[in-house]
């Protein structure tokens, strides 16, 4: 018997790649479990599924930065409390290092992180928490269906109580904006563009900008609840606002921005944070 749950929950968080370097993702994961009966008749009760998977995923994945530990491209000094990190990514020698509490990190047994990495790692971490009438456990990753503009971006909140404070944490987004009442796609797309793969940093969060190689980078740094954060990226990788990266404070900047290159127009941005959430502001 197979039981199933569709779009049981969705993990915000951000992941190394190969050539992408740090990628802000949202993934819906969804499980299928295949056992025997038991005596309520039941492979498994829904509410066993739903409380055992979400908060596993919400602990050890979501708002997070997932590493893959085998790839050659890692390099993990383990110090104790904190992890810090270093990952070359790209043809052009490029890094980014990070320094983070570990709870900040999820270290994945993969070389390369993908949906069915993720997933397989997963599965190998939870499959002892389900009753012995579960026999095969599935879990897949999938994205959310978005018909328009898009952008990938990574950030941290320090002032954040919650995980939102980790350093390099993202999501997958998309981005409406109306300019005097007509969807425009074409404003969509040009921050899509802009904000493609990108880390959002928050100017009194930048310690420097040092130059390696030839590279010219940024170094982020805060104090926040769970302890010290640092990340050190190249500068083409970020975008620097003047506030906090809250989504309150995306859709405002986008909203104010578009306004000043359109002089005259009304601009209503809808900014969303991952899925179906998300803050609207209009200028102009």
């Amino acid at each position: 018997m197979l039981l199933f749950v569709d779009n049981l929950t969705n993990v915000d968080f951000s992941f190394l790649d190969p050539e992408r370097g740090l990628l802000g993702e949202t993934w819906l994961a969804n499980v299928r479990l295949l056992g025997e009966l038991d005596e309520q008749g039941m492979v498994c009760d829904f509410g066993t599924v739903k409380k055992v998977m979400r908060h596993w995923l919400d602990t050890e994945l979501d708002h997070r930065l997932a590493v893959p530990v085998r790839s050659p491209n890692i390099r993990i000094d383990d110090e104790g409390k904190f992890l810090n990190i270093r990952w070359q990514f790209g043809n052009a020698g490029e890094f980014l290092q990070t320094r983070s509490p570990r709870d900040a990190i999820a270290l994945v047994d993969a070389e390369v992180l993908t949906q069915e990495s993720v997933a397989a790692w997963c599965i190998t971490q939870l499959k002892q928490q389900f009753p012995t009438t579960v026999v095969r456990m599935e879990l897949d990753f999938t994205l959310e269906a978005i018909e328009g503009a898009y952008y990938h971006y990574s950030h941290g909140l320090k002032k954040h109580l919650g995980n939102c404070q980790r350093i390099a944490h993202g999501h997958r987004s998309r981005i409406d904006i109306w300019a005097n009442g007509q969807k425009s796609p074409a404003l969509e797309q040009q921050w899509a563009n802009t904000w493609k793969d990108i880390y959002l940093g928050t100017r009194e969060d930048l310690v420097s900008s040092p130059v390696n190689g030839g590279v010219d980078y940024y170094y982020f740094a805060y104090e926040a609840q769970q302890g010290q954060f640092e990340i050190t990226l190249p500068q083409r990788c970020c975008y620097l606002m003047d506030t906090d990266t809250t989504v309150e404070f995306i859709a405002h900047h986008i909203a104010q921005k578009t306004w000043q290159e359109n002089p005259g127009s009304r601009i209503r941005v809808k900014a969303y944070e991952g899925i179906n959430k998300g803050a609207i502001v209009e200028a102009g």
